[in-house]
């Protein structure tokens, strides 16, 4: 397989490739700019920033990350991300840290977008989103705090705000909603 073969096979990938440095797209097939809904000269050279809801949340799993990156190598997780227009929508990131001493340095990254199976139904506030990801994964208040670094009785009251917003009576009922087409 020569070089063109690679680039055809980066390009025609069935998922969003991206390749970054420092935490900035370096290169991006078009598989990511049909699904964050812009062109690939709008997205080379930009940081990820650019995908996700807000800066904090950017901020936030960026330092989540490192540690996992630079232990495991990889990380993958799903998240809220935002297109171009500013919709909001669950995203499968998962990614690959080409240097673990320095995990953000470089690395190649896969963006699968789930609004189909799994649409945003409510405005949702950024720790918000963290916690109905986290519930998504199955983990308990005790577990979500831990991996937010704040309280499981926080997360309780997130989880009743989430539960309030959507209707929802119970636990399992929230998860049902979030997960709802």
């Amino acid at each position: 397989m020569d070089v063109a073969d690679y680039r055809l096979a980066f390009e025609l990938a069935p998922v969003g490739l991206v390749i970054s440095r420092n935490r900035t797209m370096v290169d991006c097939n078009r598989h990511v700019c049909e699904m964050f809904g812009a062109s690939r000269e709008l997205l080379i050279g930009q940081s990820f920033r650019i995908l996700y809801p807000s800066a904090d949340e950017y901020e936030r799993l960026g330092r989540r990350m490192e540690p996992i990156l630079n232990a495991r190598g990889h990380y993958a997780d799903n998240r809220l991300m935002k297109r171009a227009s500013g919709e909001i929508f669950w995203c499968h990131v998962s990614g690959r840290a080409l240097n673990r001493e320095e995990p953000h340095a470089s690395g190649i990254w896969a963006f699968e977008d789930l609004s189909a199976e799994r649409p945003v139904r409510a405005e949702l506030t950024a720790r918000e989103r963290e916690v109905a990801a986290r519930l998504l994964d199955g983990m308990t208040s005790k577990e979500i705090g831990r991996a937010l670094d704040i309280s499981h009785r926080t997360v309780e009251i997130y989880r009743a705000r989430l539960m309030r917003k959507y209707g929802a009576s119970t636990a399992a009922d929230l998860v049902q909603k979030l997960l709802a087409v």
